[in-house]
């Protein structure tokens, strides 16, 4: 009986020395830092859309909130190593070479808070923002890396929808993606011009105004242009689906009549817009 006590326990201790020295069941390292500090251990990973804040300066005095695909990876300092443990100043520098290196800028870091954020900007827009938290004793028993995917604003709208807001309130804001700078359509949008088009068929007897509208990125006159370019855009695309084109007319406001904050990313997003107004 003593020696099933004694193989039970030294099996009990084995069980908790391997589970400690694995990383967690599915789980691998954060895609933008495929190379972790030695001696950590993967306990936690998660990755869907969701919001993360993130400090622009240390003190917590001015935090910014981002959606988007939401990548969150724990590191645990496996303490069964013998090895000693980094520094949380060790840890947020070694992320911040590793940031530098994949294009990112350092935002704010402070060993004494235990945290470091991190943006990548592309084609002038926010692509990733990156948050290491550290925690535990000194900082650094673990740590997670935390990202958010930026992703272009998207919007689930059907021809009945689009019908249904052009007789209730004269109008609907759309938000198509386009190209950078351009008035390409991007495939995800097409559709909205699909349902658009299917809500023209369906409603013989009705005309519209396709408008466009740009955030105020760029020169007043430039950004008139652009929406207006836009506006075509759609128009065609929407005429292209076999509706008769004298039902449709296009216009572009430029950076006018905005409906959102251009200080913020979120604004600037929401007047990125393409209005579609009921023509009497």
């Amino acid at each position: 009986m003593k020696d099933l006590k004694t193989t039970l326990a030294s099996l009990f201790i084995l069980l908790n020395t391997i589970s400690f020295s694995q990383d967690a069941e599915g789980c691998k390292d954060h895609p933008m830092f495929p190379t972790r500090l030695p001696n950590y251990i993967i306990s936690e990973c998660k990755s869907n859309f969701d919001a993360a804040e993130f400090n622009l300066v240390a003190g917590g005095s001015n935090i910014v909130t981002k959606e988007g695909t939401k990548t969150v990876v724990r590191y645990d300092f496996n303490t069964e190593s013998g090895k000693q443990k980094p520094s949380c100043l060790q840890i947020l520098r070694n992320y911040e070479a590793a940031a530098k290196k994949i294009g990112a800028t350092t935002n704010m870091l402070q060993a004494d808070e235990g945290l470091a954020t991190f943006k990548i900007m592309k084609n002038g827009k926010e692509a990733v923002w990156i948050k290491i938290a550290t925690g535990g004793n000194d900082n650094s028993d673990f740590f997670e890396v935390i990202s958010v995917q930026m992703e272009e604003m998207k919007q689930e709208v059907t021809s009945n929808d689009i019908f249904t807001a052009l007789n209730t309130e004269g109008h609907i804001a759309l938000y198509i993606n386009f190209e950078t700078g351009k008035s390409d359509i991007k495939p995800e949008s097409q559709k909205i011009v699909e349902d658009i088009a299917a809500m023209l068929k369906s409603n013989s007897g009705l005309k519209i105004s396709i408008e466009g509208y740009t955030d105020n990125v760029g020169t007043p006159a430039a950004n008139k242009t652009l929406s207006e370019n836009r506006a075509k855009a759609v128009m065609n695309a929407v005429i292209a689906k076999g509706i008769d084109k004298a039902r449709l007319t296009a216009k572009g406001w430029g950076q006018d009549k905005s409906i959102a904050d251009n200080s913020t990313d979120d604004g600037k997003a929401k007047n990125r817009r393409v209005e579609i107004v009921k023509v009497p």
